[in-house]
C-alpha cells in the first residue's frame, strides 16, 4: 500500500518552495491553494505574505512565478488581479498521478498519521419497543462514520447503548411471571422471525400496561418487581433476559434489512453499567463535582438556566436513591476512556438531547474522566420530516414503523429496476430492489448535513435523476457495462495523450478523493463524502456524453478512457461502501 500525494499537495509544495526562495526571511508560507473555475487551481497566499513583508503583491507574485519550473507538473502559471496565481497542471501529471492511485488497493488514500481509538455510540433501540423512523438516522449516520474512520486507520469500537433497564421492566416482568407463555413462539424453538418477536412483545406490553393502569394490586406487585430487578434477584433477571433476547431477534432483523452488521459483543445497554453507578455517584460527591440538593445528587452549571432563571441541574441520583440517565452516561464515559482506552467518544444522538450531553461532558471534564487527551462529541442529527415538512407520522398521527418504511422503499425500487432491467431474472430484480431501495433511504439521510432536518420523499429518493443513490448506482452499473463490452481492449493509462476538458475535470476530481476522506473523517461529516460522489457521477456523465470510450479515435485513447472509467467505478464503489450502500454490477 502506497499513499499517493495529490496534485494539489504537489503543486502546494512547489509554491511553498518558491515563496521561501523569493522571501527567505518570511519562513514557511501557506500558498492558500484551492480549486478554481479560472484554472485548475488558484493560490491566494501571496497577498497575506506581501502584507507581512510590506512588499507589492503583484511584483512578489511575478518573482514567485519566475522561480517555478513548468513542464512535468505545472503546465502554466499566471499572475491575476492584485497577486493571485492561476495554475494549470499538465495532462501528463493528471494521468500519472491517477495511474499511481489505480495501482493501489486503497486508491492511494493515506492512513491518518494521528489515528487513535474512537468509541462510536449509535443505533440505540429500546428493549420491548418497536423501532420507528426516529431510529433511522442514528443507525445510518453512525454506521457510515464507523466505516469512514476505520478506512483512515482509526481503531473504532462500536457501542449500541440500548434501552434495556428502567421501571417499565417491573410491569413487563411481573406480567410475564403471571402469564408465563406470552413470549412462547408458535413454531416451538425453531427460527423466529423479527415480526413474530415484535408481535409477542407488543401484545405483552399492551396487556401489561392495561393491567397496570386498571389494577392497583398488580401495580403494587409490579413496583416491587422493579426493586427485585435492581437488587439482582435471579428469577427476575432471568425473565428480564428473555425480554432482551426476544428484542434482539427483532432488532437484528431490522438491522439486517438495513444491510447493517450489528454484533452481539457491541450491544452494551444501560444495564451494562449498573455495577458502576454507585461508585460514579460516590466519586462525584467526594470530589465536590456533584452536591446534594433536596436529597438528589446534582451537578450545577451557571450557564444553563431554566425558564424560571434558576440553574438547570444534571440529576445523577434521584432523591429516592434511583439513578438517572446521567449516572449511566457518566459511567459509560468512565468505562470507554478507562477500560477501552478511547481518545475520542462520538455520540450519534438526536439534537434535542444536546443540553443533556453538554452537561454530561462538562461533568466528566470536571471529574477528570475527560481530559486534554480525550474528547467527547455529540454528532447531533435533525428530524426526519414528511413531505409536508412536519415530523413524519402515519395518517392516524402515529410514529411510522421503520420496517414499513424500508419495505416500501424496497418495493418502489424494485419497480424502478424492473422498468430498466434488460436481462435480469425476477430473483435478480428482487435483490437489486433491496440494494437500490435501502441505498436510497441511506443516501437521502447521509447526503443531508446530520444537523439539518430532511424530508422523507420516496418518489425523489428512488429517482434516476438528481442527487440520489440510484443516480450513483446507475453511473457505476453503466461503467461496468462499458468494461464488459470492451472486448480485447483493457484500461491502461497513457500520460502522453492530450486530454479533453471533461476528461481533465473528471481526473482532477478523482484525484481529490483522499483529501475528501480525511476531511469527512475529521469533521464527522458523511454528507461531504456523499456530495463528492454525486459530483463524481455528474462529471462522469458529462465525460460519457462528450468523449466516446469504445469508439475513441485511437487504441491508446480507448485504453486511456477505459482507465478513467475503471478508476471512476472503483472510487464510486469504495465511497459508496463507506456510506453502507451497495453498487450492483447491473441495473
Amino acid at each position: 500500500m502506497a499513499s499517493v500525494p495529490s496534485l494539489a499537495s504537489s503543486v502546494e509544495q512547489r509554491l511553498s518552495d518558491a515563496l521561501v526562495s523569493a522571501l527567505p526571511e518570511a519562513g514557511a508560507a501557506d500558498p492558500l491553494l484551492r480549486r478554481s473555475d479560472r484554472a485548475d487551481f488558484q493560490a491566494n497566499g501571496i497577498l497575506a505574505l506581501a502584507k507581512k513583508a510590506k512588499a507589492n503583491p503583484r511584483e512578489l507574485a511575478t518573482t514567485v512565478v519566475e522561480a517555478i519550473p513548468t513542464g512535468d507538473l505545472i503546465k502554466e502559471i499566471e499572475v491575476s488581479g492584485p497577486g493571485f496565481l492561476n495554475i494549470t497542471v499538465s495532462d501528463e501529471a493528471i494521468i500519472r498521478t491517477l495511474a499511481a492511485r489505480a495501482a493501489d488497493d486503497r486508491l492511494g488514500v493515506p492512513l491518518s498519521p494521528s489515528a487513535g481509538t474512537t468509541v462510536i455510540d449509535y443505533a440505540q433501540p429500546n428493549v420491548a419497543k418497536e423501532m420507528h423512523v426516529g431510529h433511522l438516522r442514528s443507525a445510518v449516520i453512525g454506521a457510515a462514520m464507523v466505516e469512514i474512520l476505520e478506512f483512515t486507520g482509526e481503531k473504532v469500537v462500536r457501542r449500541h447503548h440500548i434501552g434495556d433497564w428502567g421501571t417499565q421492566f417491573g410491569m413487563l416482568i411481573q406480567y410475564l411471571l403471571e402469564h408465563p407463555h406470552e413470549l412462547d413462539h408458535k413454531g416451538g424453538e425453531g427460527e423466529v422471525s423479527g415480526e413474530e418477536a415484535m408481535s409477542n412483545l407488543n401484545r405483552l406490553y399492551k396487556a401489561s400496561r392495561a393491567l397496570f393502569d386498571s389494577d392497583e394490586e398488580f401495580k403494587t406487585r409490579a413496583r416491587a418487581r422493579v426493586v427485585d430487578l435492581q437488587a439482582g434477584d435471579p428469577e427476575t433477571l432471568a425473565l428480564w433476559q428473555r425480554f432482551v433476547d426476544e428484542s434482539k431477534i427483532y432488532f437484528y432483523s431490522v438491522f439486517n434489512k438495513l444491510d447493517m452488521d450489528i454484533q452481539d459483543a457491541d450491544v452494551v445497554g444501560e444495564s451494562g453499567y449498573n455495577d458502576m453507578l454507585a461508585e460514579t455517584c460516590k466519586l462525584l460527591e467526594e470530589s465536590g463535582v456533584a452536591v446534594r440538593s433536596n436529597g438528589a445528587l446534582c451537578v450545577f452549571f451557571d450557564e444553563y438556566k431554566g425558564p424560571d432563571g434558576n440553574p438547570t441541574p444534571l440529576i445523577v441520583q434521584k432523591s429516592d436513591g434511583g439513578f438517572g440517565y446521567a449516572a449511566t452516561d457518566l459511567s459509560a464515559i468512565r468505562d470507554r476512556v478507562g477500560n477501552l482506552k478511547a481518545d475520542t467518544l462520538i455520540y450519534v444522538v438526536d439534537a434535542r438531547q444536546g443540553l443533556h450531553f453538554k452537561m454530561v461532558f462538562e461533568t466528566a471534564r470536571r471529574a477528570g474522566w475527560l481530559n486534554e487527551g480525550t474528547k467527547a462529541v455529540q454528532l447531533a442529527f435533525g428530524t426526519v420530516l414528511g413531505a409536508d415538512g412536519k415530523p413524519f407520522k402515519t395518517r392516524e398521527g402515529e410514529t411510522v414503523r421503520l420496517v414499513d418504511l424500508l419495505d416500501e422503499a424496497v418495493e418502489r425500487a424494485a419497480s424502478v429496476v424492473r422498468e430498466k432491467a434488460q436481462d435480469l431474472t425476477e430473483e435478480e430484480i428482487a435483490e437489486r430492489g433491496a440494494q437500490v431501495g435501502i441505498g436510497a433511504v441511506k443516501y437521502a439521510d447521509l447526503s443531508t448535513s446530520a444537523a439539518r432536518d430532511y424530508k422523507f420523499d420516496l418518489d425523489q429518493m428512488v429517482s434516476l435523476n438528481g442527487d440520489t443513490s440510484v443516480y450513483l448506482q446507475y453511473a457505476y452499473a453503466r461503467i461496468q457495462s462499458i468494461l464488459r463490452k470492451a472486448g480485447e481492449a483493457r484500461p491502461a493509462a497513457h500520460p502522453e495523450l492530450e486530454l479533453a476538458a471533461s476528461e481533465r475535470a473528471l481526473g482532477l476530481h478523482l484525484d481529490g478523493f483522499g483529501e475528501l476522506i480525511a476531511e469527512a473523517a475529521q469533521d464527522y461529516a458523511p454528507h461531504k463524502l456523499a456530495a463528492y460522489l454525486y459530483q463524481l457521477a455528474s462529471l462522469y456523465t458529462t465525460f460519457y456524453a462528450e468523449c466516446p470510450v469504445l469508439k475513441a479515435a485511437t487504441p491508446e485513447q480507448v485504453e486511456n478512457r477505459l482507465f478513467l472509467c475503471d478508476l471512476t467505478a472503483r472510487t464510486l464503489n469504495k465511497g459508496m461502501s463507506l456510506l453502507g450502500i451497495r453498487t450492483p454490477e447491473k441495473l
